[in-house]
């Protein structure tokens, strides 16, 4: 079988030495860190020295992986990841992803208080009638 028969999905990522994970249980949850080392099939070494991850081996299970990757040598030192991490500006590129503006959106709007939510819905109402205005005038 060759390689261009095999048809991949756009948003295959693999699991590879220097790919960025979201962390999705434990301690650490909700905050990025990279693959140093491969374990096995189901666990990996991740380090997120700029994000507050410990070096663990975790279950490929408990986090994502993202669009994101760096070079990096296997098995690389904590030090080592953060240099890599820093000048390859992750923190920035995953700031810029829908898929981060989308996590601050959650958070943000769950520690709204009564008189936001208020505005919030507000402002909505007033989208939606300027909205079926315009629609109605095309």
């Amino acid at each position: 079988m060759s390689t261009d028969s095999i048809v991949k999905a756009s948003n295959w990522r693999l699991v590879e030495v220097g790919r960025v994970v979201l962390v999705q249980k434990g301690q650490s949850a909700g905050k990025l860190a990279a693959i140093s080392e491969i374990i096995d099939q189901k666990k990996v070494l991740i380090d997120g020295p700029e994000t507050g991850v410990p070096r663990q081996a975790i279950n490929l299970g408990q986090v994502v992986l993202t669009p994101l990757s760096f070079s990096l040598p296997r098995g690389a030192r904590t030090s080592t990841i953060s240099k890599k991490w820093t000048a390859s500006g992750v923190t920035e590129k995953w700031n810029a992803t829908s898929w981060a503006k989308k996590i601050a959106q959650r958070e943000r709007r769950s520690t709204l208080s009564d008189f936001e939510r208020f505005q919030v819905m507000v402002l909505r109402k007033q989208k939606r009638y300027a909205v079926k205005k315009a629609v109605a005038k095309a």
